[in-house]
């Protein structure tokens, strides 16, 4: 099962001496970043600021830094297990016999406790503010990167609702803080949520806004997982955390938001009407560049009586981000195979900021089989915004950045194995010649067979492997060989009796 609250997560990474209290004074403005950038590149522990000079409340932050505490935040050992479970639920076979019955109604189980509930009280509440009594500046803003715009709220789970159908949408935006009252939504190109504004815009309506901060780490989640539009995100966070979301009524917009929130944030968005956002040091390592977007202003302002505020900062890799979009990685795998099954796995390397590269192993059977699945990724969702596609055989192992770049570096022709394409790129790209889109490039760096026009004498040449029987023998008589403890320990001679 996963947590309640942001409390009882944080209780649970203490108990395992995964949290650090910092109780000496220190700036959001800049420090708390180059601690935290520390931190991270060392593996370290999830960080909780006693006394942060700006804001009232404390900062906790570096929550999700590693894929231990990812995973364990959404409950489980291992990120692979909620892929495992996601592809148990997808399997189409019928039951048979009892033990058959009894899983088919467990996998029923589990999607009867995923919807999320109402309640009609909620510690999110304790706390009434409303008009001028709305404060901004009481939350630890941070202020990451010195060309930063100002300070933002990062981490907040941004609720909006179609303004026609009335679906409900739960996304992560940046969040910059103009002034006391008001604040700034960089709604990209791509998100769900900026076609709900559209939408309510060219009605001529406003439209209600609700930002969450600090919610259970498997809504948190959830709200960063590149979920269809007509998938509910509660839904998911209680599939993954295997409990309903418990959620209550906003006071004066017209959503609901997760009731165990430390701080809620409710509002309008008018129609038409923007403000200039940025620049912002972004997950791509660069700044973004100014642009309008639209803001809310906050009318209401609820929170818990002694509440934690959580953020992230994003920058060049390695972040906290890291282990969240690996999250995603693995738990979307499944569903990623249902509509190419010939995908065996895929990796989407952090240094690449997930979208700028994906390495995927596949089944071949048939000339030009790589170029297929690069078509069928670049047409699948977010996936879509790939910008290189590194294609390998089966037998390769995606994570082992080694491997894949001998295959790739090897393996490849690049007259007859390379697939230039131009398509849809993310709204963050600084490298595009032109916001949007640009340039995608496809490498087939599996096996070549004849029909693919490979005419070598031979064909495909086998690769240089022991046999078995070999690396059994060496095996059973490696410890007596006392190889690789060193020269300092013992000579050369001794070493290799």
């Amino acid at each position: 099962m996963s947590f309640a609250d942001l409390q009882d997560f944080l209780t649970a990474l203490e108990r395992d001496s995964d949290l650090a209290r910092v109780s000496t004074p220190v700036d959001p403005h800049l420090e708390v970043t180059a601690i935290v950038q520390r931190v991270v590149r060392e593996q370290g522990p999830a960080l909780l600021f006693e006394n942060p000079t700006r804001g009232s409340m404390p900062l906790a932050i570096n929550l999700f830094g590693t894929h231990r505490r990812m995973a364990k935040a959404l409950g489980v050992d291992s990120l692979d297990e909620l892929g495992q479970r996601i592809a148990e639920l997808l399997k189409p076979e019928l039951p048979h016999g009892i033990s058959g019955l009894r899983d088919a109604l467990g996998k029923v189980g589990q999607l009867r406790a995923a919807p999320p509930r109402r309640v009609k009280a909620a510690p999110a509440q304790e706390i009434v503010l409303r008009g001028k009594d709305v404060d901004l500046n009481m939350l630890p803003g941070i202020l990451s990167w010195p060309d930063d715009g100002g300070v933002f709220l990062n981490l907040g789970l941004t609720h909006t609702k179609h303004p026609e159908t009335g679906a409900r949408n739960l996304g992560m935006y940046r969040l910059q803080q103009h002034d006391a009252q008001t604040v700034g939504l960089h709604w990209q190109i791509h998100k769900d949520s900026t076609s709900h504004a559209a939408i309510a815009e060219r009605r001529g309506e406003r439209l209600p806004v609700a930002i969450a901060f600090g919610c259970p780490p498997a809504v948190t989640y959830a709200a960063s997982a590149p979920l269809p539009s007509d998938i509910d995100e509660y839904l998911f966070a209680g599939f993954l955390g295997q409990q309903r979301v418990e959620l209550v009524d906003c006071l004066d917009v017209p959503l609901q938001v997760p009731a165990a929130s430390q701080v809620v944030l409710e509002g309008w968005v008018e129609p038409g009407k923007r403000l200039p956002e940025g620049p912002f040091g972004d997950h791509t390592g660069f700044y973004t560049p100014v642009e309008p977007f639209p803001f809310m202003h906050v009318e209401t302002m609820t929170m818990r009586s002694k509440p934690i505020y959580q953020s992230i900062i994003v920058g060049r890799p390695p972040q906290e981000d890291g282990p969240m979009g690996k999250a995603t990685e693995r738990i979307f795998l499944p569903l990623i195979k249902m509509t190419v099954p010939e995908i065996v796995d895929y990796d989407l390397p952090v240094a690449g900021v997930f979208h700028n590269c994906c390495i995927v192993s596949i089944d071949k059977r048939f000339p030009k089989h790589a170029q297929k699945v690069m078509n069928a990724i670049w047409g699948a969702g977010l996936l879509s915004l790939s910008k290189l596609i590194v294609v390998v055989d089966a037998d390769c192992d995606v994570h082992d950045y080694n491997e894949v770049a001998w295959r790739a570096f090897g393996n490849v022709d690049y007259a007859h194995d390379v697939l230039h394409s131009v398509g849809p790129v993310d709204h963050l790209d600084h490298a595009a010649y032109e916001q949007f889109f640009g340039g995608k490039l496809g490498i087939d760096a599996t096996r070549k067979l004849a029909t693919e026009g490979y005419r070598r004498d031979g064909g495909w040449p086998d690769e240089c492997v022991l046999d078995a029987d070999t690396l059994t023998a060496v095996e059973a008589r490696w410890a007596s060989l006392r190889i690789g403890r060193g020269v300092g320990e013992q000579g050369v001679g001794e070493s290799t009796r």
